[in-house]
């Protein structure tokens, strides 16, 4: 466990990640969500991360409001990832240690983080499954 203690984002995030464009729409995402099977992806303009779109703020525009209560989903599914992202997300950088970013996850009850250099240019993703091959990888019984 205490080998854990060391380990940082960077040796355990994923660095080629696949980015999408806040003009892609929600059908086009839904699709790369289905193909790649992640819950999340950064959202770049210029090559500069602007946000972040989960899986979550497709559902979040199915939600039942009371000026809406059957949404058309290709109404809906035609809307901008711009439209439905957060643009307030929380980044790591590749030196931050694995035990602060298991304490993020847990506090914000995320699935992964981004992973920006000192430039604020993107070199990775975590998620909860690179933090638990961390911890398998570092265990010692």
């Amino acid at each position: 466990m205490y080998k854990f203690l060391e380990q940082t984002a960077g040796g355990y995030m994923t660095r080629n990640v696949r980015t999408v464009q806040r003009d892609h729409n929600l059908l086009a995402l839904s699709e790369m969500f289905e193909q790649d099977d992640f819950n999340s992806y950064p959202v770049e303009d210029d090559a500069q991360v602007v946000g972040i779109v989960t899986k979550f703020d497709i559902l979040k525009c199915f939600a039942f409001t009371p000026s809406q209560m059957l949404p058309r989903y290709h109404d809906l599914m035609s809307r901008k990832v711009g439209d439905v992202m957060t643009p307030e997300f929380i980044y790591v950088s590749p030196d931050t240690r694995l035990t602060r970013v298991l304490q993020i996850m847990v506090e914000h009850r995320i699935r992964s983080i981004i992973v920006l250099d000192g430039a604020q240019k993107l070199v990775g993703i975590i998620a909860r499954e690179d933090v638990i091959a961390a911890l398998k990888a570092t265990a010692t019984d």
